[in-house]
């Protein structure tokens, strides 16, 4: 409708019976719009609502290990998180040291990088495995099919 003033423009609102609405207040000079605007809340009430609906929730599965598990534990828990990655969930995968166990990280980390390394199949690193207390931990994200 071309550049006026304020009160133009809420004049001329009133006349179509709608509502003047800024869709840039920033510009120079300010951009309006006439629109209907319970209208437009409703519009945008049901696209907000759409995207929820098609949105995926990716929960963060977890997976506890021990330096000295046994290979066929450590099977049953790949296993396990292989499940958990094909339902499109993250998997945390934690090495719990106890006592004297935290001198000795380097079989943790071993015992990890074995695990991680079952999986490569289906999972990429996330966050690579960092000590935190008495946990040596990494996430592991579902591959992109």
């Amino acid at each position: 409708m071309g550049i006026m003033s304020s009160r133009e423009a809420q004049l001329k609102a009133n006349q179509y019976d709608m509502d003047l609405m800024c869709v840039a207040p920033d510009a120079k000079p300010p951009v309006c719009k006439i629109i209907n605007y319970s209208k437009y809340r409703f519009e945008q009430q049901k696209r907000a609502k759409e995207a929820r609906r098609n949105q995926q929730n990716v929960e963060i599965k977890e997976v506890q290990l021990t330096p000295q598990i046994g290979d066929h534990d450590l099977d049953t828990k790949s296993r396990a998180a292989v499940k958990f990655l094909e339902d499109g969930n993250k998997v945390k995968v934690g090495v719990r040291f106890r006592g004297r166990q935290m001198a000795h990280i380097g079989v943790g980390q071993e015992v990890l990088d074995r695990f991680i390394a079952s999986l490569s199949d289906y999972a990429i690193i996330e966050k690579p495995a960092t000590l935190e207390n008495r946990w040596l931990t990494a996430i592991l994200a579902p591959k992109k099919k």
